[in-house]
């Protein structure tokens, strides 16, 4: 059995992750996920164009995670990495230096193995009121909700081609990264969640701008459109904190897929624990 702990959205929280650590060491699952939004937050506005997290993933992250390594030896699980739309892509450049060391994985936009399953990472979300815009695309056409910033018109901390951002879609991102491949053993880690499931309900409920009713749904619909059609094993999801609260639901099923999120509004770190040969025993713990 491939034992694995999902968690995301961390936002830098240092007891939250000390939590995790603790888990990891005392369970010592196969393969641990960490589904984007993991660095602090700062006010996007006051950052200077260069990495300012990089302590942060260098200082704290690659520090305790290396530690652990050390003391787990060969038990060390496998550990996925995405970034997530609060977190620089300026910091992205630590993130690949300690994937070099064999600390993570980074899977943002790239397949990896798992045994005999797939892994694959994909860190983009649609647009969103926010001014960061270093992991947001149009979603399947160019068009972005009531009171939400286009791709073009936010601040990236890390530079991009205009073209790339006046063109590129999620829905383009997927097909590419997938092609035609069977996905029946695929493990998806997203930031965004699909679109009109319990996984990306938001708290909008009556909110208008310019006497526009604002959809409460916020998700994708290209990674929604995507799961229908290409039905993987499993996606795994965050983004949206209070989608679990409103719903009542941290899980979903598309078809044949399971689809999870460790999105949470509380204190607390939420931890998704599970098998991949038996996704329908899977756990979300608040610990």
């Amino acid at each position: 059995m491939t034992a694995c702990v999902f968690a995301s959205d961390l936002h830098g929280r240092l007891d939250r992750y000390e939590k995790l650590f603790g888990v990891i060491e005392a369970e010592r699952p196969d393969a641990v996920f960490l589904g984007g939004d993991l660095l602090p937050n700062e006010p996007v506005l006051q950052r200077p164009s260069s990495p300012t997290s990089g302590d942060f993933v260098n200082g704290f992250l690659v520090r305790k995670l290396g530690s652990l390594k050390a003391r787990l030896g060969s038990a060390y699980p496998e550990v996925f990495v995405i970034l997530g739309n609060d977190d620089p892509r300026a910091d992205e450049v630590a993130i690949l230096e300690a994937a070099a060391t064999g600390i993570w994985t980074y899977v943002h936009n790239s397949r990896t193995g798992l045994g005999s399953y797939v892994v694959y990472g994909y860190a983009y979300v649609p647009p969103t009121p926010f001014a960061l815009k270093d992991w947001e695309r149009y979603d399947v056409s160019r068009y972005v909700d009531p009171g939400c910033i286009a791709p073009t018109e936010g601040h990236l901390s890390f530079p991009v081609l205009r073209s790339e951002l006046e063109w590129s879609t999620i829905k383009g991102d997927l097909d590419e990264l997938t092609g035609d491949g069977d996905l029946s053993s695929a493990v998806f880690l997203f930031h965004s969640p699909p679109y009109n499931t319990k996984l990306d309900r938001a708290a909008l409920d009556g909110r208008k701008v310019d006497h526009v009713p604002l959809d409460v749904h916020v998700g994708s619909i290209a990674i929604e459109r995507f799961i229908e059609s290409r039905q993987p094993l499993l996606t795994l999801h965050g983004h949206v904190h209070e989608s679990a609260r409103l719903t009542g639901e941290w899980r979903d099923r598309i078809g044949r897929t399971h689809a999870f999120t460790a999105a949470h509004d509380g204190p607390e770190l939420a931890l998704v624990r599970f098998t991949l040969e038996d996704l329908s025993s899977a756990t979300r713990e608040l610990i």
